[in-house]
């Protein structure tokens, strides 16, 4: 018997049925919708629809409900269509009258909100732990490695030197970025839209801000119809957490690059790694590769979310238990992600003289030879225009690009450029990638990452 079965002449047909349910995997949210029944039932109390007597009552049975969920005792009835179904259908069993009175001034719109709401807000705190893990991972990794230094590309050819710890940095400057996201989208999630009712509030003498206190919600709806309707709040976490995978994606691919015999710039851990079923001596970067693909699911989340609610009408529409799967694939995978990419980090080897042979090419001195003729006073464009001539013969005569410019009677004066690690030490700018600026730059990475971990 369902909880509308008094309208009805016939019991649900199997098809619609098998539509509709979500218990299969709203399960999940079965301590969020006892922390909001509890909350909800404490409210009826204090405006007085409920006895003191009752409302112990109901908390006590709710509280008992969450063990045997927890323990994985709880026994879905055949009419449970879903979690918040299944929960007040217990209560009653158990409380008897006292448990049918569990719904007043609720509805299952509001109450599902609620429920959503509180797994969000939650969710969100979760992924952002495990983001400053992973921006501390990549600053940790860059701290042991402080006089590493490698490549740094631009259309995947070969640009200027940069160390490693700047490197790494820049992906955790994006990673701070999704922080960020995150704590503001908690925010704008932590509103109560219990008491909404249906749609369009209740006639009870209800005060939804009581509740709203007790589940620890910044404020309550002003608006009843947007309450129910209101799914702006899985959407932001879903294109948070889509843009935290587009990152990962990125830094899996590098990754993937990094660890090829190509590059072999690093190694990562054996525990990191797999083998292949056939081929003796591969060493694979799966992880990095599953971090790759991950996205397009991520995403793929996101915009499916995104065209169920184009066009919905005003307020609740069924269509709006679409938005739970997503979420809940998107939170696992993303979490997933971040941990073992933390984890892949903490297993990386660089070889540092590997990448520092890689940084050395002679021609990623190009730049620093042009600014050297720009601080003798010639415009940057005749420079560049001198030092390009001289990468033309360079690479039409085969010969290095060193000797090009040490047999130059105009710049020979600079060949002290190609030395070691020499034109990484010029780069001073503000968030360049020397080792003088790098300092400052640290410092200031450090201090937005102490300010956001405070919030969470």
């Amino acid at each position: 018997m369902t909880l509308w079965s008094g309208r009805f002449a016939t019991s649900m047909n199997e098809a619609l049925w098998d539509l509709s349910e979500s218990f299969s995997f709203d399960r999940v949210l079965y301590s969020y919708d006892i922390d909001g029944s509890m909350a909800h039932v404490r409210g009826l109390v204090h405006c007085g629809l409920l006895s003191d007597l009752e409302g112990q009552t109901l908390v006590d049975t709710l509280e008992r409900i969450r063990e045997e969920f927890s323990s994985g005792t709880f026994e879905r009835a055949p009419s449970d269509e879903d979690v918040h179904m299944a929960i007040e259908r217990r209560a009653t069993e158990l409380a008897g009258d006292v448990g049918a009175k569990i719904h007043t001034a609720r509805s299952r719109n509001d109450q599902v909100a609620t429920t959503l709401r509180l797994f969000t807000r939650d969710a969100l705190t979760r992924i952002a732990a495990a983001t400053v893990e992973m921006v501390d991972t990549l600053v940790s990794l860059g701290e042991s490695n402080a006089s590493s230094y490698l490549p740094g590309y631009t259309h995947l050819q070969r640009a200027q030197p940069v160390l490693l710890s700047h490197h790494l940095n820049a992906h955790a400057w994006s990673l701070l970025r999704d922080l960020e996201r995150l704590l503001e989208a908690r925010s704008r999630c932590n509103v109560s839209p219990l008491g909404a009712g249906a749609l369009a509030g209740t006639s009870l003498p209800i005060d939804p801000s009581f509740a709203s206190t007790e589940l620890g919600f910044i404020t309550t709806f002003a608006n009843s119809m947007d309450a129910v309707s209101d799914r702006d709040f899985v959407a932001e976490t879903l294109f948070d957490i889509a843009l935290i995978g587009v990152h990962l994606s990125r830094m899996g691919e590098e990754l993937v690059l990094w660890t090829s015999s190509e590059f072999a710039f690093a190694k990562l851990g054996d525990d990191f790694t797999t083998g292949s079923s056939m081929l003796p001596q591969k060493k694979n970067s799966d992880v990095a590769e599953l971090a790759r693909a991950k996205s397009g699911r991520l995403i793929g989340n996101l915009t499916g979310l995104l065209v169920t609610l184009k066009g919905l009408p005003l307020a609740y529409n069924r269509d709006l238990q679409e938005d739970k799967e997503p979420l809940f694939d998107s939170v696992r995978q993303v979490l997933m992600t971040l941990k073992a990419m933390t984890g892949a980090y903490r297993s990386l080897a660089f070889d540092e003289r590997t990448a520092s042979l890689a940084a050395d090419d002679p021609f990623l001195v190009a730049i620093d030879l042009a600014e050297s003729l720009v601080e003798e006073g010639v415009p940057f464009r005749q420079a560049h225009e001198m030092v390009g001539k001289l990468v033309g013969q360079s690479v039409a005569n085969d010969v290095s690009f060193a000797i090009v410019v040490q047999n130059d009677p105009e710049l020979s004066r600079y060949a002290h450029l190609f030395e070691p690690g020499a034109a990484l030490t010029r780069r001073r700018s503000p968030g360049a990638s020397g080792p003088h600026a790098m300092l400052r730059q640290a410092e200031r990475l450090m201090e937005v990452r102490r300010a956001l971990a405070s919030r969470i």
